[in-house]
C-alpha cells in the first residue's frame, strides 16, 4: 500500500518542480503531472510527485487524518 501526503506548495520553480511544505517541514517535489500549480495550492505527494490537487478542506480533512491514526497508535504504544 502506497501513502500520499497532503502538502501545501510554497513555491514553484519554471523548470517543473517546487517546494512544499508540512507542519514547517519542506521538500522538493516534482510538480509536473499538476496542471498550471501555484503557491498555495494544496496537493497529494507520494514518492516526490505532486500527483492530485486537493481543495483546501478535504487537505485539512486527511491531515487530521494522518494525524488522529498517529495519535492512537502512539497511545496504543505501538508508536513504530
Amino acid at each position: 500500500m502506497c501513502l500520499g501526503i497532503p502538502m501545501k506548495i510554497v513555491a514553484v520553480d519554471p523548470a517543473g518542480t517546487g517546494t512544499v511544505e508540512l507542519d514547517g517541514v519542506r521538500h522538493a517535489v516534482d510538480l509536473t503531472l499538476i496542471e498550471t500549480p501555484k503557491s498555495g495550492d494544496h496537493v497529494i505527494v507520494h514518492a516526490g510527485f505532486a500527483i492530485e490537487r486537493l481543495d483546501p478542506a478535504e487537505a485539512d480533512a486527511r491531515i487530521e487524518l494522518f494525524r488522529s491514526l498517529a495519535e492512537s497508535r502512539e497511545r496504543d504504544g505501538d508508536g513504530g
